[in-house]
């Protein structure tokens, strides 16, 4: 077996992955397997040859080779490698960032590998991997996002975690009470907002209608979304977020959270490692599942990372085995572990490490996020849309009155982009 970059990788090299993940029919593979990944980043990069070094040690017939390009330049390139000489495997993202390489049939449709139980465990996330009724890939990490908090303050003051939106205002009103703002956030680089939008909008009116409103299918004029304003705003109305927080990168305005100034933050996990950087322990900051507005099972914000068999591939076969290896449980437990990734399993049945915030978001994403996966504002919306939305959604922040025009804008914007 020849591998291009083949190198050795400790965290996957458990007999536990050779001993229960096989080949799609049961023996060894040979020919070719032409893999193109954007795991350029150095934890990424080990994770990715480590794969590709297992999977030969399992299919020793396999010649297997291993392209890594930059993760920025691969948005890009990945067009023209889809449609030139393509390889048989790639990494995208899932949802609706799928959806110009599957409406231009570049990715192949691999439902049947969801249908006949050759990826067993991925339920939670098949939402993720769906457009047009069919899945065209499969996940192998996300991360939660969620309401992030100071564990402390909300035990000085009695306050207990919510779960209605009614709950959150009210413990909100008593931490306005004590002179602190509920919620750190920094908008200056806007994307931030669009995270507050998606959790308003998937719990005051459902992921679905969430969903469709990124497809361009709802008017931003509608009552509904208006709704999701008129909630949001009640926040606002408040004074539940810190001043002048267009001011301060997400980053920046997270030291209102470590100084206790304000008590929590909706913030992707990622933010821990900053939390406890600037010293917070595990006692002082928790974490809690987005309250419940509406009647609508939860959805969340998980944005994935994926891989794809483009349509243009020579050695299918040997794509799809390595498909089910890569999101197959013991796989998905060592990439994801600390010491690689550091992110959630898609796997149901993986385990995660003993880290308090990625035992809480595993447990939500695999047992409570029945409504669905969405993949954040700026993944979801085509680009363009994001870019004129999340604009909006920071003006609304500061200029709730405001809401008219911008809806108007909005909705300007869809007609012209989605036409």
């Amino acid at each position: 077996m020849h591998s291009i970059l083949k190198t050795s990788f400790a965290a996957l090299a458990a007999a536990a992955i050779v001993a229960t993940s096989a080949s799609a029919d049961g023996h060894a593979l040979s020919g070719d397997l032409k893999i193109t990944s954007d795991m350029s980043n150095p934890a990424p990069r080990a994770v990715m040859e480590g794969l590709v070094a297992d999977f030969g040690e399992m299919h020793p017939d396999l010649n297997i080779e291993l392209t890594i390009v930059d993760r920025e330049a691969w948005k890009t390139q990945i067009r023209n490698a889809l449609t030139a000489d393509a390889p048989d495997v790639i990494n995208w993202y899932a949802a609706n960032r799928m959806g110009p390489y599957v409406e231009a049939g570049l990715f192949e449709d691999i439902s049947d590998m969801y249908e006949n139980g050759d990826l067993p465990g991925l339920d939670s996330v098949k939402g993720a991997m769906t457009l047009d009724g069919k899945q065209w890939g499969v996940p192998y990490t996300y991360y939660q996002w969620g309401i992030y908090y100071r564990e402390d303050i909300f035990n000085e003051l009695g306050l207990e975690e919510p779960e209605t939106f009614e709950q959150e205002i009210a413990n909100c009103e008593k931490i306005i009470e004590s002179g602190r703002s509920c919620y750190a956030i920094g908008t200056k680089f806007l994307w931030t907002a669009g995270g507050w939008f998606d959790y308003m909008n998937m719990r005051t009116n459902g992921f679905d209608f969430h969903m469709q409103l990124a497809r361009g299918e709802v008017e931003w004029t509608d009552d509904r979304v208006r709704e999701t304003f008129a909630n949001w705003r009640k926040l606002i109305d408040m004074g539940a977020y810190i001043p002048d927080h267009q001011s301060y990168s997400w980053q920046e305005a997270l030291n209102f959270m470590t100084d206790g100034e304000a008590t929590a933050y909706l913030i992707g996990n990622f933010a821990v490692a900053p939390m406890r950087d600037a010293g917070l322990t595990d006692e002082q900051i928790d974490f809690y599942q987005f309250p419940m507005i509406g009647d609508y099972p939860m959805g969340e914000d998980a944005p994935t990372d994926t891989f794809h068999i483009p349509s243009g591939a020579e050695n299918k076969d040997n794509a799809r085995a390595f498909l089910q290896f890569v999101t197959s449980a013991d796989v998905q437990t060592q990439i994801n572990s600390g010491d690689a990734l550091g992110q959630l399993p898609v796997n149901a049945n993986s385990s995660v490490d003993a880290d308090e915030f990625l035992e809480q978001g595993f447990e939500m994403l695999s047992t409570n996020a029945s409504g669905g996966v969405a993949q954040f504002f700026d993944r979801d919306f085509p680009a363009e849309m994001a870019s004129v939305g999340m604009e909006g959604l920071q003006e609304f922040m500061v200029f709730p009155d405001n809401l008219d025009d911008i809806l108007e804008r909005l909705e300007d914007a869809r007609q012209r982009i989605y036409e």
